[in-house]
């Protein structure tokens, strides 16, 4: 692994869902860097967008930009994934589990929390907390063959 390859890599992007989309790839030029399978990728990038979505779909009451702050590290055998943003204070962690008791399924179209049920399900652990006004939600994804 080249001294390049062992940084971090800093994305940003304001509260427009057209945003998303570009960061796919970069997460997979910078697992595929660091020999990081696929699937992990693939994983990663599902909770990411499900996640950037719900901030900006709803974490925002006005219409003004909004900055969102996406940090991706290997620590050891783990990718840490670290998204800030300042949109009002909601806890990931906690909406999934609450929300997956409607009953509700992909085909209802309903909102009934899946996706971040699914965040919390890809991941190997979510934390929330709120400092200064701003959402923190560190996502950890274990990265050694199952």
């Amino acid at each position: 692994m080249t001294e390049a390859a062992t940084a971090a890599l800093e994305l940003g992007l304001v509260n427009d869902l057209r945003q998303i989309a570009g960061i796919a790839g970069k997460i997979d030029s910078f697992c595929a860097d660091r020999e990081i399978s696929p699937e992990i990728a693939y994983a990663v990038n599902l909770a990411l967008e499900e996640l950037l979505s719900n901030t900006i779909e709803h974490g925002y009451p006005d219409a003004e930009p909004h900055r969102i702050e996406i940090i991706l590290r290997q620590e050891g055998e783990s990718l840490v994934v670290i998204v800030v943003d300042d949109g009002e204070a909601f806890d990931p962690t906690r909406a999934g589990a609450a929300d997956s008791s409607t009953g509700a399924t992909p085909e209802d179209g309903r909102d009934g929390g899946l996706g971040l049920l699914l965040v919390n399900h890809m991941m190997d652990q979510v934390e929330h907390q709120r400092r200064a006004d701003c959402n923190v939600v560190t996502l950890t994804k274990n990265i050694t063959a199952e």
